[in-house]
């Protein structure tokens, strides 16, 4: 499948790496190409990631078939009108960012107008109606996105939300192919439901804190 990763941090790279090992066509996008491999972090990174190509956020969304949104979520819905809206027409958009307001400093804040009644995955629907946006893996560590059985033997929660029944299929399957148990995908509904998912992260960014790890995640038990 031919996949457009929007992001070059950390986030993005975790996804990129995944998405290569499992012979994905695989594009991680940009705001400036050029700066962007002026970075030493990331120029290192893409040595070592030669397979990932990398081009402008509205050259690989483009060509892509699915898109995973791993900007942040401050300037998500910016990242998204630097492209053309009808190259994300019935494509599937997995939405795993926060809008985290680190105005103030940290612990951060949701963004005014992006909690409570209203929450990032719902702006990005808005934003691009013919889009298929899914919500998972936003609750969790990176490294736990790509790899579940690092913490308890992969016997954890990952929350998935959105609108389309069949686009949720798909993005099941891939994340399936990540190692996660379909047991263990949890469908809470369409994409309002991603106001309950993004305000996991005031406590999730807490215990974070607490513990100096990510490698921790939320469990449903009954």
């Amino acid at each position: 499948m031919k996949i457009a990763v929007l992001g070059t941090g950390v986030v993005g790279q975790t996804l990129a790496e995944k998405l290569i090992s499992l012979d994905h066509q695989v594009w991680i996008g940009t705001r400036d190409v050029t700066e962007t491999l002026n970075r030493e972090a990331f120029k290192n990174w893409h040595l070592q990631n030669h397979k990932v190509q990398l081009g402008t956020f509205a050259e690989v969304v483009g060509g892509a078939e699915l898109i995973f949104n791993a900007v942040q979520g401050a300037v998500a819905v910016l990242t998204l009108d630097s492209c053309s809206k009808s190259d994300f027409d019935d494509k599937i958009i997995i939405d795993v960012s926060n809008p985290l307001d680190f105005s103030k400093g940290f612990p951060p804040s949701l963004i005014d107008g992006l909690s409570n009644t209203h929450s990032l995955g719902e702006e990005i629907q808005g934003v691009l109606p013919n889009a298929k946006v899914v919500k998972t893996l936003n609750t969790m560590w990176c490294e736990l996105m790509v790899n579940p059985h690092l913490v308890n033997n992969g016997q954890h929660t990952n929350f998935i939300c959105g609108n389309d029944a069949n686009a949720k299929e798909t993005v099941v399957g891939l994340l399936q192919s990540f190692g996660w148990k379909k047991e263990n995908i949890l469908d809470l509904g369409d994409i309002e439901n991603a106001r309950g998912t993004e305000a996991t992260l005031l406590i999730w960014i807490r215990i974070y804190g607490a513990r100096k790890s990510g490698a921790f995640q939320f469990n449903i038990v009954q």
